[in-house]
């Protein structure tokens, strides 16, 4: 695993991965307790997808009602994730459109946020889809986090 470039700078810069509950978020609560940065791709992409914001409105032009909610206040309509799993996750199409609009959005996150946590010697970047994504460069070292 790991294969690409990686982090050569001065920074400790982990990158923290492994598959859907395995205790990625049990780690990284452990390493943030022991005072070290925690930066999370899963709120990076929240983000990319939060209502108002371009991405919230890229999804809804391209599926439309299958994932708009509905209800009123100044956040609606939004995205019901749990419809745009299903679509994205049965369609390898809509998956890589969607991997294409919100993967550069969260790189952009993380190279805000590692800008602002310069002077730290160590920064944890918590990417269940590290190597998917291409964000193994941001990173000295990788721990993946595996269960039975």
């Amino acid at each position: 695993m790991g294969q690409g470039p990686r982090w050569q700078g001065q920074q400790r810069r982990i990158g923290l991965t492994g598959g859907i509950a395995t205790g990625k978020s049990t780690v990284g609560r452990l390493l943030e307790a022991e005072g070290l940065p925690v930066l999370d791709a899963d709120q990076y992409a929240r983000e990319a997808l939060a209502p108002g914001s371009p991405g919230a409105a890229a999804v809804l032009e391209r599926f439309g009602d299958a994932v708009r909610t509905s209800g009123t206040g100044p956040e609606c309509p939004t995205i019901d994730r749990g419809a745009l799993g299903s679509i994205v996750f049965s369609n390898p199409t809509d998956k890589r459109w969607l991997e294409q609009l919100v993967h550069p959005l969260v790189r952009q996150r993380f190279e805000l946020a590692l800008a602002e946590l310069a002077a730290e010697s160590t920064v944890v970047l918590m990417i269940p889809l590290l190597f998917e994504a291409g964000l193994q460069e941001l990173c000295s070292e990788i721990w993946l986090v595996d269960c039975d």
